[in-house]
């Protein structure tokens, strides 16, 4: 069937890889019980032993890069809004202000059950990035990635403390406001716990992406989605392979030197260790994003693989759905005025919960998808961004 000249085609290989990224995320969240750490007290030697191995693999291969992945679709889609826009002669400025209004009301609604853990509300702040630079040309838009991706901001506070062994970096009191989140998830209190999340957890997790250099970082993954659509990389062809090639070899030849520094640095003091580790740290989590989203995209190309993980397309089509629902489950499973699992749910008994959330899921999106063409978050997103025009 011939496209409409006025739409972009629908892109599998990024459904896919946004159903992965949402996996992970889910998978991280189930092992941090939803920023609940409440763990079992005593636990038998070889369960502790199997319990630190899942804690490594799932870490080490999705915390940090599943999150990135999200924010680098979430540039990529504004691209593809705002390109449909474009082709019908009109801008879509406006309407995707409109629109992180609204992700705004999506990210409380998921806050009021995830405590002080909530990215939508960063996607919010830092998307205003994609609304300035939706007009820049496209050695702009990369230009700018790197920069917010270099980490300048540490680098500031780094050349400040060099200068000057009395600079400090702001204390902004993360770690005091997660203790009285803590505090309030374990009191039960149904009432408390919803306001405690949308107001101080939400101040809380804003202020800690500031700590840990997330805001740059996804200001640059934006933009660098952004530049991924304008060039058609996740489209299939011979030349967008290569590309892919050489992005999994640089990303992978880079990841163990910047890990070795981020290291090395940790082992400094003062502002050094806490500028220059967040640099490398948030570098080392890039480059082996860089792995994972070359691989994947390499690997879709095989019909076997793609086969193996085409329920990921029906995940990803639902991410926002899936997303804040899996907040919901998680609240319900691990806390006080849920099961309270916490308790007794080590990190591969809260991994084995996560995948069994996970098929659910995936099971309800397809049932969803065989009746209706989006998910209901989904549905109620583009209808109210679209409001008035027709959509």
């Amino acid at each position: 069937m011939e496209q409409s000249l006025d739409k972009n085609p629908r892109v599998e290989v990024v459904d896919a890889l946004r159903g992965f990224a949402v996996m992970a995320i889910l998978l991280v969240h189930n092992l941090e019980h939803f920023i609940f750490p409440v763990y079992p007290a005593d636990t038998p030697g070889w369960l502790n032993a199997l319990d630190q191995g899942v804690f490594s693999v799932v870490f080490t291969l999705f915390a940090g890069k599943a999150y990135a992945i999200f924010a680098l679709l979430f540039g990529f889609t504004f691209y593809i809004q705002s390109d449909n826009r474009r082709r019908q002669g009109r801008d879509f400025g406006c309407r995707f202000l409109w629109r992180l209004v609204l992700l705004a009301g999506f990210a409380t609604l998921n806050a009021a059950f995830f405590p002080a853990g909530d990215v939508l509300l960063l996607f919010v702040v830092v998307g205003l990035v994609l609304f300035v630079a939706r007009n820049w040309s496209d050695g702009a838009v990369l230009a700018a990635a790197v920069v917010f991706l270099l980490q300048p901001v540490e680098w500031y506070h780094c050349i400040a403390g060099l200068v000057s062994p009395a600079h400090r970096l702001p204390d902004l009191g993360v770690g005091e406001m997660y203790a009285q989140v803590a505090e309030y998830t374990r009191g039960g209190n149904f009432g408390e716990f919803i306001l405690g999340n949308i107001t101080l957890g939400q101040k809380a997790s804003l202020l800690w992406a500031v700590n840990a250099g997330r805001f740059f970082q996804t200001a640059g993954l934006f933009l660098l989605g952004l530049w991924i659509g304008r060039k058609r990389l996740f489209i299939s062809s011979e030349k967008n392979y290569r590309c892919w090639v050489r992005t999994l070899v640089i990303s992978a030849v880079a990841f163990a030197p910047l890990y070795a520094l981020k290291e090395l640095v940790l082992e400094n003091d003062g502002v050094v260790r806490q500028s220059v580790g967040t640099v490398f740290d948030m570098w080392q989590k890039l480059a082996f994003t860089g792995v994972l989203v070359a691989s994947f995209v390499l690997s879709y190309r095989n019909r076997r693989f793609g086969k193996a993980v085409g329920n990921l397309r029906f995940y990803g089509k639902m991410s926002l759905t899936n997303y804040i629902s899996q907040s919901v489950i998680g609240a319900f499973v691990y806390f006080p005025f849920g099961l309270y699992l916490a308790p007794r749910c080590g990190y591969t008994a809260s991994l084995l919960i996560g995948i069994l959330v996970f098929l659910l899921q995936v099971r309800c999106c397809k049932w969803w998808l065989a009746r209706h063409k989006q998910g209901p978050l989904e549905y109620v997103w583009h209808k109210w961004t679209w409001m008035g025009t027709g959509k």
